[in-house]
């Protein structure tokens, strides 16, 4: 057979076997995993339950020991009495020792326990009937104890005993045991449930940090957490929605460390057993804590830092504040009841007056029963005492009994921890420096001096100030008030003779303004206030008062009397310019006339000035009858106010009536009247409505110049005309304006106005306009009783001249 062939014929059989040898291979794998996996947790289980029968042992024999102290039998007749003991209470021997040891300790766990074992009695179960001998809480509680104390100071593997029979029992998955160092920094002493790079990073918490334990320790109170999302601690990422409880684990008030409890989901509201079952385990923790070894006291070099309270007292004598050294005082539970003043230095001084050998041994709280229980000094002692954390507090009342008779004193207090001591800093305000202070303060603020001289003796004495005030050093010495004449200046000599009479002749209070020369060349304006003492035969003996640098004062004065006669003749030349413009605007344009005569018209007019002079303007109008025998009608307003706005209305006005005269229409007058403003007149601009009216044909032409539209009331409408285009005029050169052309009927009555009529602050034009059209709608008998209407209800707010004009279109030859 060909080679080919062989191999074609070959090739499956041999795929198959290869096939079915890796199959083989993999299942050999798996199976040698699965064995190895079930051994790692055979010998996990296997290490485990050596530990609970180590511990169990543990609990046991020292269960024995007890039968052996009270019963006084051997090792061998404690077993077997306990054998025995264990089959008639139909018990475990696990279950009776730990019973044996709580009867025996009465301490915190045998409490914990013997409140679980009733609550579980009243429930109507046997302790032991319905759980395993090793889930008793009592077993737990004393299993973790046994643990704790075989480790000693090992806090890890205390950890590790307390997750292990305490708190996986209760659902937690993780502890964390931290201690706080001298700064208020927190440690992991020990943990579990948590991975090692976990507690590596979490291996130091910096005293600024917020964390879990951190509010305990703060609060030295118990922290009970829903989620733990919101505050960061070890393991939130992992468990970011597990509770947490954080517990104080401390002794005689002094908290050593916390002790932090994690559940992988949100905590729910534990059972007050529980809780107390925690509170036992915290205070475990606190027993290991306790007994750490100090890590900078091991650094070569460095000194042991837990100094005693007589090492503490010595540095309290070299102190130059008032300082008290204080040890704990624990009542007959361990707990803080108050602080016995150990030492007190040379220079504490006692507000009741109390020597200091009746304050050494002196408990705290019975020297000051009001300062300690009345304020939040006790409390700032206890958290001091408990965390390490110094606390200084400024102006704090204290209150001392002398006799009954509570006195009290200001004092700056500073407290700090120093081994198992306090060192209270009490420094007590003086009230006469504080005063002497805010004296000299006052005095620099209000640059005054004050002396008092003796006339007897001839003593001087100066404050600091008034050397100042007369720029004078100290080194000179004060100057008698008798020499006040040779420093002042020569014209103030008569008024400081008068001065100086009536204090030493008269002796009467006195008082002076006078220039003083000082030595540097500064004069200054300075007030003396001055009063002699008498004696009891009624001798002089003394002079006192105060100087006061007024010279501030002084040229404030004489400014303003510069400014108020400046602003008096200001007003003056104001007064007389306004009266001047006034009688000008007066003379061309008289705010009251005659009506124009013309044919088919009947014209009103209204004139009224602004209500405050200064306030004239430059509102014109003119209403003539040409030679063509139209009518021309016209309105207009310069801009701004005084000489220069009715000197530009005069020439408008009378340029407007010159160019009328040529018959041009009102686009062509005001394109006109824009040149005069624009090139003949010193940069005035001014808006005018121009309109030709022809009785013939009772047809108005208008036009008008950034003016607002004339208003056309037919009957009971009225109504504005529209806005030709036009810009103001003067403000270019050269411009045109759109004339428009309307057909008036019999009784149509035509209104010009300029804006002091309608201009509003606080309103845009065209809502003005439309409040005057809704007015001229309202009856009126005649012409001029409608004009005095609009002008009654005018709501313009801007005090300006107002124009206004009615024309009023009528039979020819009618009245």
């Amino acid at each position: 057979m060909p080679t080919s062939e062989r191999g074609g014929a070959a090739g499956p059989p041999v795929s198959a076997r290869a096939r079915e040898t890796e199959e083989f291979d993999a299942g050999e794998s798996g199976a040698a995993a699965g064995r190895l996996a079930a051994m790692v947790e055979r010998l996990r289980g296997q290490v485990e339950a050596a530990h609970a029968a180590a511990d169990g042992r543990a609990l046991v024999e020292l269960a024995k020991g007890i039968l052996v102290e009270r019963l006084g039998c051997g090792p061998a007749q404690a077993a077997k009495q306990l054998a025995e003991l264990s089959d008639q209470a139909g018990m475990s021997v696990l279950e009776l020792s730990v019973d044996i040891i709580n009867q025996a300790a009465r301490d915190r766990v045998a409490e914990v326990a013997a409140a679980f074992m009733r609550r579980c009695h009243d429930a109507g179960s046997a302790p032991g009937a319905p759980e395993p001998a090793r889930s008793s809480p009592a077993v737990r509680l004393r299993s973790a104890e046994s643990a704790a104390l075989a480790a000693g100071g090992d806090s890890q593997t205390v950890a590790e005993s307390l997750l292990r029979h305490a708190l996986a029992p209760l659902g937690a998955n993780a502890v964390a045991i931290w201690s706080v160092d001298r700064d208020g920094s927190l440690a992991l002493s020990g943990h579990a449930g948590f991975g090692a790079e976990e507690a590596e990073r979490w291996r130091h918490v910096p005293p600024g940090v917020t964390t879990v334990a951190r509010q305990a320790l703060t609060g030295r109170a118990t922290v009970r957490l829903d989620s733990v999302a919101a505050v960061p601690s070890i393991g939130y990422r992992r468990f970011p929605d597990g509770g947490r409880i954080a517990l104080c684990a401390g002794t005689g008030g002094r908290i050593h460390g916390v002790l932090e409890v994690c559940w992988p989901e949100p905590l729910v509201r534990q059972p007050p057993a529980v809780e107390r079952q925690l509170e036992a385990l915290a205070e475990l923790c606190a027993f290991t804590l306790e007994n750490l070894p100090d890590a900078e006291s091991e650094v070569p070099g460095r000194a042991q830092p837990n100094v005693s309270a007589a090492e503490l007292a010595a540095v309290a004598d070299g102190l130059y504040d008032p300082a008290l050294v204080l040890t704990p005082e624990l009542d007959a539970d361990g707990r803080l009841a108050d602080f016995r003043i150990h030492h007190v230095n040379d220079r504490f001084q006692d507000p009741a007056g109390r020597p200091r050998s009746a304050l050494d041994g002196a408990l705290l709280l019975q020297t000051y029963p009001l300062a300690i229980g009345a304020s939040v000094l006790s409390d700032h002692l206890a958290r001091v005492y408990a965390t390490g954390e110094p606390v200084r507090v400024e102006r704090m009342a204290v209150t001392a009994l002398a006799d009954e008779v509570p006195l009290q004193v200001v004092a700056d207090i500073s407290v700090t921890r120093h081994g198992g001591s306090l060192l209270m800093i009490w420094r007590i305000e003086d009230e006469t420096a504080r005063l002497a202070r805010l004296l000299q303060h006052a005095q620099r603020l209000g640059r005054i001096g004050g002396f008092e001289e003796d006339l007897e003796t001839g003593e001087i004495t100066w404050s600091s100030q008034l050397f100042t005030l007369y720029g004078r050093p100290a080194a000179q010495g004060p100057s008698s008030l008798r020499d006040l004449a040779a420093h002042a200046h020569p014209d103030d000599t008569t008024a400081i003779g008068r001065f100086l009479r009536t204090l030493l002749h008269h002796r009467r209070p006195a008082t002076i303004a006078f220039r003083l020369n000082r030595a540097d060349g500064v004069v200054r304006h300075i007030r003396i206030v001055a009063e002699p003492v008498l004696a009891s035969d009624d001798r002089l003996v003394i002079l006192r008062g105060a100087y006061q640098d007024v010279s501030s004062q002084h040229w404030t004065e004489v400014a303003l009397a510069a400014t108020r006669d400046r602003l008096e003749h200001s007003e003056l030349e104001a007064a007389q310019s306004n009266r001047l413009t006034l009688q000008l605007q007066h003379a061309i344009m008289p705010p009251a006339g005659g009506p124009l005569q013309a044919p088919g018209l009947r014209v009103a007019v209204r004139y009224r000035p602004a209500e405050s002079e200064s306030m004239v303007g430059g509102d014109w109008y003119d209403t003539v009858v040409l030679p063509s025998g139209q009518v021309l009608l016209c309105v207009g307003d310069v801009a701004g106010h005084g000489v220069t706005a009715a000197t530009g209305m005069v020439v408008l006005r009378n340029a407007l009536r010159g160019l009328a005269m040529t018959g041009a229409g009102p686009g062509q007058l005001l394109s006109w009247l824009n040149s005069v403003a624009h090139h003949l007149s010193d940069r005035l601009t001014a808006t005018a409505v121009c309109g030709l009216y022809d009785p013939a044909t009772r047809r108005l032409r208008w036009a008008r110049a950034g003016h607002l539209p004339p208003v056309v009331v037919s009957g009971p409408e009225a109504a504005a005309l529209p806005l030709t285009e036009g810009t103001l005029l003067g403000a270019w050169p050269d411009r045109r304006y759109e004339e428009a052309e309307m057909q008036l009927q019999q009784r149509d009555i035509l209104l010009m106005y300029t804006d002091g009529l309608v201009e509003r602050r606080d309103t845009a034009w065209h809502i003005s306009v439309d409040h005057l059209i809704a007015t001229v709608r309202t009856p009126a008998d005649s012409l001029g009783e409608l004009l005095d209407t609009l002008l009654t209800y005018s709501r313009s707010d801007t005090d300006d001249d107002t124009c206004l004009i009615g024309v009023q279109i009528t039979e020819p030859g009618a009245p």
